[in-house]
């Protein structure tokens, strides 16, 4: 296919401003490059745009990086703040309205393309929160298509709801969501507590809801995701948009000897050798991984009960942890945010493994020790769980997570939740005995692991090519490609 694009083709791609959405986007361009000969460029704001250079390969010669220009501090934003990483929960929203000054520059870029290569890019590939890009595309007479960085599931429930909140609709805890069968229900405990209280008028409405319709308007949408392993999501969503959705999943940062993409311009907390090291010597899936994430975290008073559930469960662990809601997610870590001697008596007994910033997610997700994921159920951080067989545990605690967690206990039936969001309070006693549950070696442990395991074949198979047979992944890459070819005259 390659040869029957040379020359022919020049897609732009703009993420939103998270780490989250921006990974799962350089993997696409890579996808893309892979089948084609298009000319890729990834536009973004300059700090975004440099931490995606620090995350390239020298083969992803063909992808191209363009600075968007951005002003943090002229949206209420603190200095050099260009992404949610590093930002308080309190000012996502701010970071969310700020991408809609991105239009004119973006539009200045595809111009400048459109003027030196005498026509507009072929396709522009836009985050599902950037809906702006479909009036930009129309103006120059290119597609638009939309991308979901998350699953099939999470991506109906989460924009649906935004689009129409149902909640505001009813006084019961329990409510519909267009989109989803009538005797579907979901409950007011599944929604953070901005869109809890969103109203139509906040911020946080008056930023989405347009966005959302915008991306509901363009040709079709891409999905992080994997026909055969969200039958229901699929379904529900093709029905919803009435758009080709192609699911080209999953769209996994790639391991190196240096660690995972995760790491990419952060500070590792520990040496990819001690881990595996460490991890080596415990027996086959006998290791709890606990980790919420690049930008998330929990409540000091969850992070001891955590703590306390870990310890009286006897299980081998590694914990990647931050600092709790409040504090600096960045910041040093105090030892009055655990049970008093716990680091030590972990490290001591070799029983845990205490990660402070960053650990090796891939790494340890794939080692045959690990055995169940404590996880905010981020769709990153599913697929990477799911790929290698591994039942999680759910803590969802934003976005579309909790959504997520509902699809992996009720839809996959490879994940027990434990809690959800920040405002919770649980004891280490219901830590221990969801543990307890989901590493057992019989019982339900064993049936999520056999499910897991039955996910992870379906997954790999999706993305493998025997022969003439491919993938259902690549069958839609391939169609995809197709879609955009057929806009070029010949």
């Amino acid at each position: 296919m390659a040869d029957a694009t040379k020359n022919k083709g020049h897609i732009v791609m703009v993420p939103f401003m998270a780490k989250g959405h921006i990974i799962p986007f350089l993997a696409l361009a890579r996808h893309i490059q892979q089948r084609t000969a298009f000319t890729i460029t990834i536009a973004n704001t300059p700090l975004n745009i440099q931490y995606i250079r620090s995350a390239i390969s020298t083969n992803d010669t063909d992808v191209h990086l363009a600075e968007l220009p951005f002003n943090s501090t002229q949206h209420g934003l603190p200095p050099n703040t260009e992404s949610t990483e590093r930002l308080p929960f309190t000012h996502i929203a701010k970071l969310f309205l700020s991408s809609l000054s991105l239009e004119a520059p973006f539009r200045s870029l595809i111009s400048k393309i459109t003027q030196e290569e005498g026509h507009p890019p072929i396709c522009i590939i836009s985050d599902v929160f950037l809906g702006w890009v479909n009036n930009v595309a129309k103006s120059f007479g290119t597609r638009n298509i939309t991308f979901s960085t998350c699953g099939a599931y999470g991506s109906l429930a989460y924009t649906s709801i935004w689009v129409n909140l149902p909640h505001r609709k009813t006084d019961s805890d329990e409510f519909w969501t267009p989109g989803f069968p009538e005797n579907y229900r979901f409950h007011r405990t599944q929604l953070h507590r901005y869109l809890k209280a969103a109203d139509g008028n906040d911020e946080w409405s008056t930023f989405f809801r347009p966005q959302i319709a915008f991306s509901m308007e363009s040709e079709g949408w891409i999905c992080n995701t994997v026909e055969e392993i969200e039958p229901l999501g699929l379904l529900l969503l093709r029905n919803y948009l009435q758009l080709p959705i192609w699911t080209i999943g999953p769209l996994l940062q790639q391991v190196s000897l240096k660690g995972s993409e995760h790491g990419a311009g952060k500070e590792p907390g520990i040496a990819l050798d001690a881990c595996i090291e460490w991890l080596d010597l415990k027996e086959e899936s006998s290791v709890l991984y606990i980790s919420f994430g690049s930008q998330n975290t929990i409540s000091a008073s969850q992070m001891m009960a955590l703590a306390e559930g870990l310890e009286e469960s006897g299980k081998s662990f590694i914990w990647v942890i931050r600092p709790p809601v409040g504090f600096d997610i960045n910041g040093e870590f105090r030892e009055e945010w655990l049970p008093q001697g716990f680091e030590e008596r972990v490290r001591d007994s070799k029983r845990g493994l205490m990660v402070h910033k960053w650990g090796p997610q891939l790494e340890i997700l794939s080692h045959r020790a690990t055995r169940a994921f404590l996880s905010h159920c981020g769709w990153n951080s599913v697929l990477e769980s799911l790929s290698n067989g591994v039942p999680i545990i759910g803590w969802p605690l934003a976005a579309e997570q909790a959504y997520n967690a509902k699809m992996l206990v009720e839809e996959m039936g490879v994940a027990v939740e434990l809690t959800r969001t920040v405002e919770t309070v649980i004891s280490g006693e219901e830590v221990k005995k969801v543990i307890e549950i989901v590493m057992d070696q019989e019982g339900k442990g064993k049936e999520m692991k056999e499910k897991a395991n039955e996910i992870a074949v379906h997954i790999r198979e999706a993305t493998t090519e025997n022969g003439e047979v491919k993938g259902s992944s690549l069958r839609a890459m391939d169609d995809f490609v197709s879609t955009i070819l057929s806009s070029i005259a010949p």
